[in-house]
């Protein structure tokens, strides 16, 4: 299982859902659904999500077993 953090740094950014779902040209939902875990991103969406945030992939996203 992949877990995340994204609520947690869109909270230190001030950012909302859309503002960031904009960012890495998903829909809002998406965030949102990665947010609740219902959904594990791409490698690419993964990337793109840490790189709005200037931080590496491993600091957002971690496995579990």
């Amino acid at each position: 299982m992949i877990q995340n953090r994204i609520r947690e740094f869109r909270a230190r950014h001030d950012m909302k859902q859309e503002e960031l779902a904009r960012l890495v040209g998903v829909r809002r939902e998406t965030i949102g659904n990665l947010e609740k875990g219902k959904y594990n991103p791409s490698l690419v969406l993964a990337w793109n999500i840490a790189k709005v945030f200037g931080v590496s992939i491993e600091e957002i996203f971690t496995v579990t077993e």
